[in-house]
């Protein structure tokens, strides 16, 4: 059975972050993700995890200045020293969480920079935050975003993800496989899933368009976990989508899945 980690940057959001941990404990999630701790004590969010008996699954890496737009650096030539400082304080964060994957993003594309030099510096940096990772037993991910959500972002589409991880090592960096990005990008989910599957070491899932809870939208979701599930994937599943309305009423999706 497929097995999903609330987002706690886009649900619960009718409560203080720190208090997310127990509601999504309460709605019956084992696990949860969101996008950055930086703001709060990393032994702050460890309680509230060990409390709630929930697991961190996935965080994403500092992104640079967010408020002004920048979505990573990763791929940025010029700033690589930025990228490797906010790594190393993602290990940080993802040792007292006991956090296995840290999302790292490319960052937008400058223009005139040619894509060859951006995807040698997101190979670069990604090898290098692979080797610091892995005695931390932690893995690199890398998603691609489509251009709707994040106009510019440099990592649009899953095969240029799948060879830009090929080329690192598939044992060192995994894909961040986020099916609504997938979906809006290229479509034909179920077919890109199949074909990955290898790499993807992450999933996330909010329904097209809206970006709103499974069964909302366009896709038939019940099919696509059914394959999912029937692929092997054992990882987790993030619901990294906007509640239509209030959180826990959005639930009825997930009811199957507890």
């Amino acid at each position: 059975m497929p097995r999903f980690a609330a987002n706690l940057s886009m649900m619960f959001t009718e409560l203080p972050f720190l208090d997310r941990f127990e509601a999504a404990a309460r709605a019956g999630f084992g696990a949860v993700e969101f996008l950055f701790p930086y703001d709060f004590h990393a032994a702050d969010i460890a309680a509230r995890l060990k409390g709630a008996g929930l697991q961190q699954v996935l965080f994403n890496a500092p992104p640079g200045d967010w408020t002004k737009g920048e979505r990573g650096q990763a791929a940025l030539p010029g700033r690589k020293a930025e990228f490797r400082d906010g790594f190393r304080r993602a290990l940080d964060y993802a040792a007292a969480l006991s956090c296995p994957r840290i999302h790292v993003m490319s960052g937008l594309a400058p223009a005139g920079l040619a894509h060859d030099t951006m995807t040698a510096t997101l190979a670069e940096n990604l090898a290098w935050a692979a080797e610091q990772a892995a005695p931390a037993g932690v893995r690199p991910v890398i998603e691609p975003i489509n251009h709707r959500d994040i106009p510019g972002f440099f990592l649009n589409t899953t095969d240029q993800a799948a060879a830009i991880i090929e080329a690192v090592g598939a044992d060192r960096v995994g894909m961040q496989f986020d099916l609504y990005h997938c979906q809006i990008t290229e479509g034909d989910i179920v077919k890109r899933v199949e074909r990955h599957l290898p790499l993807i070491a992450h999933m996330q899932v909010a329904d097209n368009p809206g970006r709103n809870e499974p069964g909302t939208g366009e896709v038939n979701w019940p099919f696509v976990f059914r394959r999912i599930d029937e692929l092997g994937f054992r990882g987790w599943i993030g619901c990294e989508y906007r509640p239509a309305g209030e959180t826990t009423a959005g639930l009825t999706w997930f009811a199957p899945y507890k």
